[in-house]
């Protein structure tokens, strides 16, 4: 059976460029809701939350009419970029995005959290800045925390469907992701095709949590006593 591999390469473009993007935001989110201090703390809490209970389809939806090229967002992406953002695999990079970091968020706000405050107050006697702590202090002491949350970023940004089919589409060679290829090869009844996706893109999301398992055993990272070297 000849296999077509556009779709298996393209999920994994797609998945790591929107981690990448959900870890740089996605950080400094997670530690401004762990900090607290500041009004609007719950709406921002909220408004992060919100992708997780709505229906992926509901989600695609507000994405598709904010966009779309009507939209101021949809000129100014045209202007800048020369194409539509919609029906691209940059707009599948946007969906898949929107429906992962706020896991990212979520389990890098606990792991902020959980870090001893002692060490962030110690970090702030030797006259730290902020920015100091949050990338010498918080992301060293969690950084396994971190590592799981990116791969479970990942990993939910390789496997989206509703949100990737409303605003991306389904366009064969260039929109067509892996989990769109499945739902194509079960409604044309082609089981063998679609068993041996799932078991690729199931093999891939075995592989990416043994790894990540890997380097957490090892302790991958800085140790907690030498932040303080670096403040």
């Amino acid at each position: 059976m000849n296999i077509d591999w556009f779709p298996l390469w393209l999920s994994l473009r797609v998945a790591c460029v929107s981690t990448a993007i959900a870890l740089v935001v996605g950080l400094w989110v997670a530690w401004l809701l762990a900090r607290g201090g500041f009004r609007g703390r719950e709406v921002l809490d909220a408004a992060v939350t919100l992708p997780l209970v709505l229906p992926p389809t509901v989600l695609g939806y507000y994405l598709l009419v904010l966009l779309s090229r009507t939209t101021p967002l949809g000129h100014l992406w045209e202007a800048i970029f020369g194409s539509p953002l919609v029906f691209t695999w940059q707009a599948a990079v946007v969906a898949a995005l929107f429906h992962s970091t706020p896991l990212l968020i979520k389990s890098a706000r606990a792991a902020f959290e959980s870090v001893d405050a002692g060490y962030v107050r110690a970090a702030q006697n030797l006259g730290a800045s902020d920015l100091r702590i949050f990338t010498r202090v918080m992301i060293p002491l969690a950084h396994r925390s971190i590592l799981a949350a990116a791969v479970l970023a990942f990993a939910r940004s390789l496997g989206d469907f509703g949100v990737t089919i409303m605003l991306a589409g389904d366009i064969p060679g260039r929109t067509q992701t892996l989990s769109v290829a499945i739902y194509d090869a079960v409604e044309s009844g082609n089981g063998r095709l679609a068993r041996i996706l799932v078991l690729i893109i199931s093999a891939i999301a075995m592989l990416i949590l043994w790894l990540a398992n890997r380097i957490a055993a090892r302790g991958f990272g800085r140790r907690a006593p030498a932040v303080y070297e670096q403040c």
